[in-house]
């Protein structure tokens, strides 16, 4: 079993940086690709970026891209979302995600285990 802890979230004006955390609890953390996902009230949840267990490669949603950066320190057993740029439209609760497979991707049904989400808002 994997649990997963997002923290980071909170109110910022548009314009502004937000870095999202989520910690991990387990031993394999590092074999396993991660991706942060959100979901904005009256919509479905929806892709954001993921990393892959070596960080080697990252997968960024055309809306995020130039904004977001994904990272990870399998040491700490924590990925990232470091988030610039935003816009009111990136109001949501942020969710992320973890792939015992190692191969993550943009859909969420690949993802074995979930935090219980962090929200961000963004005011205009």
């Amino acid at each position: 079993q994997v649990q997963l802890v997002e923290s980071g979230g909170g109110l910022v004006q548009a314009g502004g940086s937000l870095r999202l955390s989520c910690a991990a609890s387990g031993r394999t953390f590092s074999r396993y690709a991660m991706g942060w996902f959100r979901q904005a009230p009256g919509k479905e949840r929806e892709f954001v970026a993921a990393i892959t267990w070596s960080g080697g490669s990252t997968y960024y949603a055309d809306s995020v891209k130039g904004r977001f950066t994904i990272s990870r320190d399998n040491a700490k057993n924590t990925v990232y979302l470091q988030m610039s740029s935003l816009k009111p439209e990136d109001t949501a609760v942020y969710y992320c995600a973890a792939d015992a497979l190692g191969i993550g991707g943009t859909g969420s049904h690949v993802y074995n285990y979930w935090g219980q989400g962090t929200q961000v808002t963004v005011s205009s």
